[in-house]
């Protein structure tokens, strides 16, 4: 990987589906490469070959964009598990989530948590985006653990719902990757598990 936008220029023009992952690939490199705050629409545009009007047309702002490459990664490599039992599709998707972190996406994540407090912009685009891919995943599992018995209707939707996984992001922001299975064990057994369910 060169260090220079400029050298990107050359090369077809790409259209669709190509350009716009083109685009949100650049940004993720971008976002690695030079931080948030020297990051720019004109310099993402250069990388990914195409003209700063066809970044405007898909997100309306740099942090929306940046987000956005980032969220799209997440769900591109995270799927629901579904093992049969709530306790156990939770252990899969806290394990899944925490060598996430441990990847290209956990460095990704910090860069952007490290300029949130500088970027109410950048903030209020986080929480908008970045943090629904977890907490969907969540609801998922949480819709089938009702319908098994497992667990409180009650708690869907709620902020009970979604402990585990912030519990985990938060181990994640002060205390770093990788993240051991002993980590999410007590996440579950200890504090989660007991909290939601049924009975």
């Amino acid at each position: 990987m060169t260090s220079s936008a400029t050298d990107h220029r050359r090369g077809p023009r790409r259209r669709g589906a190509e350009l716009e992952e083109a685009i949100l690939r650049a940004a993720r490199e971008g976002l690695v490469e030079r931080g948030y705050a020297a990051l720019t629409m004109d310099w993402i545009a250069a990388r990914a070959r195409t003209s700063k009007a066809a970044l405007y047309r898909r997100w309306n702002n740099r942090a929306e964009l940046v987000v956005h490459a980032q969220g799209q990664l997440v769900r591109s490599l995270l799927s629901t598990p579904d093992t049969g039992a709530f306790a156990s599709d939770m252990r899969a998707l806290l394990r899944s989530l925490a060598d996430l972190m441990d990847s290209e996406y956990g460095e990704l994540l910090r860069a952007v948590l490290a300029e949130v407090t500088n970027s109410p912009e950048l903030a209020a685009e986080t929480r908008r985006q970045l943090f629904e891919t977890g907490p969907g995943l969540v609801d998922e599992i949480y819709r089938r653990g009702i319908e098994r018995g497992e667990v409180r209707p009650e708690l869907r939707g709620t902020r009970a719902m979604t402990v585990a996984h912030d519990l985990l992001r938060n181990e994640f922001v002060t205390r770093g990757a990788p993240i051991a299975d002993a980590v999410i064990e007590d996440i579950l057994d200890t504090v989660y598990l007991p909290l939601v369910r049924a009975g």
